[in-house]
């Protein structure tokens, strides 16, 4: 299911790509490059067959398929954003608040009423963001896990990422797909000293500080709602997508109580489920490389990373983390 970068598991025929560690296509036996278990699962005999890889025109059609039915996305009239200073290279580490007045002018927010950003908004609180301090999981909490997992799956999106899914045998069923979700997204593992400190879901939506910085903290919505209380203080942007209607991408430097993110992304205007079934996809496909994607005819890329340190299920990969890159 979860495909290694230095496996051909689900890889088989895959194209060439300067940025493998090693390589599943057939070419890959007379340039000595394949992956050490290229034979067992992409040989005559192998376990996986080439039509069950995803291929980059894929990962692009299926992109732009999923764009197209992000039907809880802000329309224009829904957000107003004020990005004012444009940070150069050597201005977005020096933690210089270049803008004076916040990111966000206007958000309507009947937006978060609607089921998939209400039970998504209710997950925000369960985290603790320093890492180093054992998350303590709820009956409540673990109900709100699921509630959100349930109500994204109703979506047309996230049925259409699970229809291509299957198609290409990763799961059997939902039922597989949404506790797999559970447990990548959700699954607690250490970034500390041992103790559960973290998962894929906190780092990527919530945030999370790491000696004395701010990781992860990725979600459009998180950081407007801080922004409100005036917990996070936006200082410039160092990238605005090419984007003229929502989702759009920016690259952006803030503080949070006082600890600093350097470059962030985010999407910005997108639904939970689109940012949630894009990074699920990416991670799926193309774990721990760039994930080339396409959006209303222009591209772009997420990044991913598995957790190395450890596993669940059958040796199956945590999400450490997973954003949008801002060229």
């Amino acid at each position: 299911l979860y495909t290694a970068p230095d496996s051909c598991e689900g890889r088989c025929g895959e194209p060439f790509s300067e940025e493998d560690e090693c390589h599943c296509h057939p070419e890959c036996e007379r340039h000595h490059n394949c992956c050490q278990d290229y034979e067992r699962h992409c040989g005559p005999d192998g376990f996986s067959s080439s039509r069950d890889s995803i291929a980059d025109q894929e990962l692009l059609e299926l992109s732009e398929q999923l764009y197209g039915v992000d039907h809880n996305k802000a329309q224009p009239s829904d957000i107003a954003i004020n990005p004012q200073h444009r940070a150069g290279p050597d201005e977005t580490g020096d933690q210089q608040d270049r803008s004076p007045q916040p990111l966000y002018k206007y958000v309507n927010e009947e937006l978060f009423s609607k089921p998939t950003y209400a039970s998504f908004i209710k997950l925000l609180d369960n985290y603790q963001r320093a890492t180093g301090r054992e998350e303590e999981v709820t009956a409540e909490e673990l109900q709100e896990q699921d509630h959100f997992l349930e109500e994204v799956m109703k979506t047309e999106l996230m049925k259409k990422l699970f229809a291509f899914l299957q198609g290409k045998n990763r799961y059997g069923s939902e039922q597989e797909f949404v506790q797999d979700l559970k447990e990548m997204w959700f699954g607690l593992y250490s970034r500390g000293d041992g103790e559960r400190d973290s998962s894929g879901f906190e780092h990527v939506f919530s945030g999370e500080v790491k000696k004395g910085k701010v990781s992860g903290f990725h979600n459009w919505i998180r950081f407007y709602l801080l922004e409100k209380q005036g917990v996070v203080n936006y200082f410039s942007h160092n990238f605005n997508g090419p984007w003229d209607t929502y989702p759009d991408v920016l690259g952006l430097q803030f503080s949070w109580d006082g600890f600093y993110k350097e470059v962030g992304s985010a999407f910005i205007g997108c639904s939970p489920e689109f940012e949630f079934g894009l990074y699920t996809l990416c991670f799926l496909a193309r774990p721990g490389r760039a994930c080339h994607l396409s959006l209303g005819g222009h591209r772009l890329s997420i990044q991913t990373y598995p957790w190395t340190k450890s596993t669940y299920g059958s040796g199956r990969s945590f999400i450490a983390t997973a954003y949008v890159m801002s060229p």
